[in-house]
C-alpha cells in the first residue's frame, strides 16, 4: 500500500513539475518578414509550388515549437504579398514589382488558409509609411503610388516615405487596410516601427515645407506626434467598422521615454526613443483604447547597460492601462558564434520567457524573426517543444471585442443569401 502511494504521489510530482510552466492563456507569436526575403519567400524562389512548401514548411515547424499567432508581413513597401487594386504585387515575391506570380495564385488567402488550419491566428502586418525601400535599386513598378502621387512622398537617407503629414497619404494607407480587413478573413492588422523613421545622424527628416504650411500652433515634434495620432485613431475606426472582431496591434521601438526625459519614462539610457524620435506616443494609444494590443521589441539582454530587458518588462506592464502586451523576443540573437556572451548563453531566452510570465500583466511573447527557428539555436526549439509551449495554449481574449462569428456559417449565409 505504501509502495502504492509513493508511486502515486512521485506520478502527481512529475505531472505538476512537467506541466509548471503550462499556460492555459498565452499567445505565442512568431514574426515572418518578407522585406528583402528575410524570412519568406527565399530570395530568389519564384516558384509558386516551392514558395507554398516553404511556407507550410515554416509553419509547421512554428506549430510543432508550440506556436500559436503568426504575424505575416504582407505589405512590406506600399506593395503587395496578395491580390490588389490598390498597390502592385511586390518584387520580393515575384523578382519584379506588379509582376503577379505564375501560375497565379494569392498568396494571402493561401496563407490564411494554412495558419487557420493549424488553429493559429493570422496578424497581417503592414509597414505604414514606407514605400521605396532602397532608391535606385528597388524595383518600382510603373503603377506604384509613388509614381502616381509624388507629392505624398518624401526622401530620407536611401527610402522614400509616405508623407506623414499629408492626409490624402493618410487616408490612402487607411483605404488599403480596410480593402484587406474586407475581403481576407485576418485576425487582426500589425503595424511594425516605422511610422516617422529612425534619425539618421546629422538629417533632419524633410518635412519643414509642410510644416510651415500647416499653419499649426503646435510646435513640430507635437505636430508630428498628432499627424501620427490621427493615422492612429483612422486605422482603429476602419478596422472596428468593418469588422469590430479584428483586433488592432502595434510593435513599437521598446523605450517610449527615458526617465530624464519623462519621469513617466523608463530607467533607461536608449538614443532614440518612440515619443521623441519616431513621434509615437504609444501610451496614448493605449489609454485612449486606439490600440488592442502593443508588442514592444525588447530586443535586448538581461542587465543590458542602457536598457534592460527585466526593467523594460515591468515597465510596459505597469504602462499597458489594460490591453493585451506581448513581449518582443529576439530569438535572432541567439547564437554560439554572438560576439556577446550574454546571446551565447541558451539559457538566456528561456529566462526572458520565465521574466515575461512572471508579470500578471503580460499576455505572452512573439519572436523575431521566422528563419531564426531553422537551425534550432541554442537548443530554443527543443526547450519551447519540451518545456515552455509543451502544453498547447488559447490566445487571450480581449474582452472589449466582440466575439469572432463562425466563418463557415457566415459564408453559408452569404451564399444562401446570393442564390436568391
Amino acid at each position: 500500500m505504501k509502495r502504492i502511494c509513493l508511486l502515486l504521489f512521485v506520478s502527481v510530482l512529475s505531472f505538476f513539475i512537467s506541466n509548471l510552466n503550462a499556460q492555459e492563456y498565452e499567445f505565442r507569436g512568431v514574426w515572418i518578414a518578407t522585406v528583402d526575403n528575410i524570412d519568406w519567400p527565399p530570395k530568389g524562389m519564384t516558384n509558386v509550388a516551392a514558395q507554398k512548401a516553404e511556407f507550410i514548411r515554416q509553419l509547421d515547424m512554428h506549430k510543432k515549437n508550440g506556436m500559436n499567432a503568426i504575424i505575416m508581413q504582407i505589405r512590406p513597401a506600399a506593395d503587395a504579398f496578395y491580390s490588389s487594386e490598390l498597390e502592385p504585387w511586390s518584387e520580393w515575391l515575384t523578382g519584379k514589382q506588379g509582376k503577379a506570380p505564375s501560375p497565379w495564385y494569392d498568396p494571402l488567402r493561401f496563407m490564411i488558409e494554412e495558419v487557420h488550419k493549424r488553429g493559429m491566428e493570422f496578424h497581417a502586418w503592414l509597414n505604414p509609411y514606407r514605400a521605396n525601400f532602397k532608391i535606385g535599386k528597388a524595383s518600382i513598378a510603373p503603377n506604384h503610388i509613388t509614381r502616381q502621387k509624388p507629392k505624398w512622398f518624401l526622401t530620407y537617407g536611401t527610402t522614400k516615405y509616405f508623407d506623414p503629414s499629408n492626409s490624402e497619404a493618410q487616408d490612402f494607407v487607411v483605404k488599403v487596410v480596410k480593402d484587406i480587413v474586407k475581403r481576407y478573413d485576418i485576425d487582426a492588422i500589425h503595424m511594425d516601427d516605422y511610422f516617422y523613421p529612425y534619425r539618421i545622424t546629422g538629417k533632419e527628416f524633410p518635412d519643414a515645407a509642410a510644416y510651415a504650411k500647416s499653419g499649426t500652433s503646435l510646435n513640430k515634434a507635437d505636430w508630428r506626434r498628432s499627424n501620427v495620432d490621427s493615422i492612429i485613431v483612422k486605422l482603429n475606426r476602419a478596422i472596428k467598422k468593418e469588422k469590430p472582431y479584428v483586433k488592432f496591434g502595434v510593435s513599437p521601438f521598446c523605450v517610449w521615454r527615458n526617465k530624464d526625459q519623462d519621469p513617466e519614462g523608463s530607467d533607461t539610457q536608449a538614443g532614440q526613443t518612440n515619443y521623441d524620435d519616431l513621434y509615437a506616443d504609444v501610451l496614448l494609444w493605449l489609454k485612449k483604447g486606439w490600440v488592442d494590443y502593443v508588442t514592444p521589441q525588447l530586443y535586448l539582454e538581461i542587465g543590458h547597460a542602457k536598457v534592460d530587458y527585466e526593467k523594460m518588462v515591468d515597465w510596459w506592464g505597469k504602462h499597458s492601462y489594460g490591453k493585451h502586451l506581448y513581449i518582443g523576443i529576439a530569438a535572432y540573437k541567439a547564437s554560439a558564434t554572438s560576439k556577446n556572451p550574454k546571446w551565447r548563453d541558451p539559457e538566456e531566452i528561456p529566462e526572458q520567457i520565465e521574466i515575461a510570465r512572471a508579470n500578471p500583466n503580460v499576455h505572452g511573447a512573439i519572436y523575431f524573426s521566422s528563419t531564426s527557428f531553422n537551425k534550432n539555436p541554442l537548443g530554443l526549439n527543443d526547450s519551447l517543444q519540451n518545456n515552455y509551449y509543451k502544453t498547447p495554449a488559447l490566445i487571450p481574449p480581449m474582452d472589449w471585442l466582440p466575439s469572432r462569428p463562425n466563418v463557415m456559417t457566415s459564408n453559408a449565409k452569404k451564399q444562401t443569401a446570393n442564390k436568391h
